[in-house]
């Protein structure tokens, strides 16, 4: 048995109306004079874009869609500007050095910072693109364009990375001399410090609206932050006479830079494969097991869609409840999760009747699923 509607998704396009469940003092949901947002780290100094975004009304779905979806949005597009002004500047400022002193360490650092500005854009859009209610096409909204841009992301982190050692191998081939030593320093030193205060940045916002791609771009940033220590080990060899210091360090460093590739891509094809933390797993189950009258859980589903989670449950109670009686308990189990799981945007409740005498609920589909038990 199935839950009522208002248990199912709710989609927010011109072609469907929103639904909001009416109060109702026997299930113990009561609509509050609070949005229900679940994250609590969103910027609201970007209100100015409220006229782009629209009316916001008051209703679980909507409110988790369209609020949460668009304060994370926002934050990150926040994050990405600050971030590509800063390194922009940066790459700016190193190039005109390498100009004049010919380091080919400091070159290979310009060429990762002005791709990490480079993924900036994808991203933006993205995040743009992700503020866009579901429709009767993508019915789960357009999160995903975040993953596209995170396989961007660590296309463009390869291809820099590729090249800067085809440089520093070149180099190492065909010496070359370098000038304005003291300048190549410290545009090294002030290229690190840019970069990995970006990348601290960019994790930090990434990790707390739970976006891998902007946590990949953060990664990136901490690449270019290696390709800057290299400029300034690799400028302090050739003061101390060893000329081949500048690429040898570039070169250590572009090896080192595909540990980050390593761990950018795993978290990017970990999203793209619906994976979730296991601990998350847990969570939801001690949710759904701590509501009353929920006697037991067939199975849970949770993805990501973009930087919002996506839960799906089946659970049991009692098979002589009403349908009434089931539905406020799928209800308040949908209720629960929406204000303790951080950034679930929707769960959808599926309650099934528990039979004393061990019958099952599903007879009638259990052949489809012979090789293809629910995940508990």
């Amino acid at each position: 048995m199935s839950d009522s509607p208002s248990d199912r998704p709710s989609f927010h396009s011109d072609e469907q109306r929103n639904f909001a469940p009416s109060p109702n003092k026997n299930s113990g949901l009561e609509h509050h004079g609070h949005p229900h947002v679940h994250d609590h780290g969103h910027d609201h100094g970007l209100r100015f874009l409220s006229p782009l975004i629209g009316f916001i009304k008051h209703s679980h779905a909507e409110t988790d869609f369209s609020a949460s979806a668009i304060d994370t949005s926002s934050e990150g597009i926040r994050a990405l500007k600050v971030s590509l002004i800063g390194l922009g500047l940066t790459a700016v400022i190193q190039l005109l050095v390498v100009i004049v002193s010919g380091s080919i360490a400091l070159f290979s650092e310009s060429i990762h910072n002005f791709a990490d500005a480079l993924t900036a854009l994808p991203l933006g859009i993205a995040f743009v693109v992700a503020k866009k209610k579901p429709n009767l096409r993508y019915t789960y909204g357009y999160g995903r364009a975040e993953d596209l841009a995170g396989i961007f992301i660590v296309l463009v982190i390869t291809a820099s990375s590729l090249t800067a050692l085809f440089e520093s191998i070149s180099r190492l081939i065909h010496p070359h001399e370098i000038h304005q030593i003291p300048a190549v320093i410290l545009a090294g030193i002030v290229g690190f410090l840019g970069n990995e205060g970006v990348a601290i940045y960019r994790i930090r916002v990434g990790t707390r609206i739970g976006s891998a791609a902007l946590t990949a771009d953060g990664l990136h940033a901490r690449s270019d932050g290696l390709a800057s220590l290299a400029v300034v080990l690799g400028g302090i060899g050739v003061i101390f006479g060893f000329r081949q210091a500048d690429p040898i360090a570039s070169l250590l460093v572009g090896v080192a830079v595909f540990g980050i590739l390593r761990t950018a891509t795993r978290d990017i094809y970990r999203r793209l494969m619906d994976s979730v933390d296991p601990i998350l797993v847990q969570k939801v189950r001690g949710v759904l097991l701590s509501t009353p009258g929920i006697e037991g859980i067939e199975a849970v589903h949770i993805r990501w869609i973009g930087h919002q989670l996506r839960a799906e449950a089946d659970i049991l109670s009692d098979a002589n409840l009403s349908l009434v009686e089931s539905h406020l308990i799928a209800e308040d189990a949908h209720h629960r999760l929406l204000h303790e799981i951080p950034r679930l945007s929707e769960a959808v409740i599926h309650t099934s009747p528990m039979h004393r005498d061990g019958n099952s609920a599903h007879p009638n589909i259990a052949h489809h699923f012979p090789q293809n038990p629910p995940v508990a």
